[in-house]
């Protein structure tokens, strides 16, 4: 564990931390941000629309004494990663901790997506994700100690046909941070990742839920605010594994505990629904 102990405004020889979060500016990213905010962490804000980035950094700024920088990459592109860390490493930013948030689901998958679609998703996904926390090691190094928070999803305990590639990047996602974490134990960055059941960022979800999972969905949903507070207080905590929710963390031990031959057949009735 990695106590985190925030940095006094008034200690003049030490700059504020930053935080980095990729895919920032709404949703689960925002609400990250936000916690983050709420601890004296000034941010660094990634996602591909200049107006919801700058909407982002103002609601921020006006709510809380951090600073707010954002940039405009699209983080699915080969180059983006080390674009990103050479404007951190120039700037001699206090890095302190690596969000990667950015990633894409949807209600289609694999055999109703073009080859062209599949691939962002596995880019934006996965290849983001190991390419931001592989460039900006030398800044977490440096700050150490420090956190890296990777965010899957409770769709990576188990195949579910209906999101196939969705499910498959996210539990790449989760052993990847499994593996990171014990990498880089004693460079004394701490790694967790967050896997969400259902997070009502937009209506379409929350329809989804309420119709593929019924009752149980409706029980393990967690408001995207709850989200991003647990997730922040758990990476500061040290914590690997991170599922908000009680009835979620329910069902990921349900998941992870049956065979995983049992749980797809399952998935792929409520997916037929």
């Amino acid at each position: 564990m990695l106590p985190f102990t925030p940095v006094c405004q008034n200690q003049k020889t030490e700059p504020r931390p930053y935080a980095l979060v990729a895919g920032g500016s709404k949703g689960i990213g925002y609400a990250i941000a936000e916690a983050l905010a709420r601890r004296d962490f000034n941010l660094i804000l990634i996602a591909r629309h200049l107006d919801t980035l700058l909407a982002a950094k103002s609601r921020l700024e006006s709510a809380f004494p951090v600073h707010v920088e954002t940039l405009v990459y699209d983080l699915s592109r080969e180059e983006s990663a080390a674009q990103i860390a050479q404007w951190c490493i120039d700037r001699n930013i206090t890095l302190k901790m690596l969000c990667n948030v950015a990633g894409l689901g949807g209600a289609e998958d694999y055999l109703n997506l073009s080859l062209d679609s599949l691939r962002y998703m596995v880019r934006l996904n996965i290849e983001s994700c190991m390419a931001l926390s592989l460039t900006l090691l030398p800044l977490l190094e440096k700050n150490a100690p420090s956190y890296i928070l990777n965010v899957a999803s409770m769709a990576g305990f188990a195949p579910i046909p209906a999101k196939n590639i969705y499910s498959a990047t996210k539990s790449a996602v989760i052993f990847f941070s499994y593996s990171l974490r014990y990498q880089l134990k004693q460079k004394k960055i701490s790694v967790s990742c967050l896997s969400p059941g259902p997070v009502f960022t937009k209506p379409g979800i929350v329809k989804e839920t309420r119709e593929k999972l019924g009752w149980i969905g409706m029980k393990m949903a967690v408001s995207p605010t709850k989200v991003g507070e647990i997730a922040v207080r758990e990476t500061l905590n040290g914590k690997l594994m991170i599922v908000p929710g009680t009835g979620a963390k329910l069902m990921s031990i349900i998941l992870r505990a049956l065979p995983r031959r049992l749980v797809v057949m399952i998935y792929d009735m409520v997916g037929k629904k």
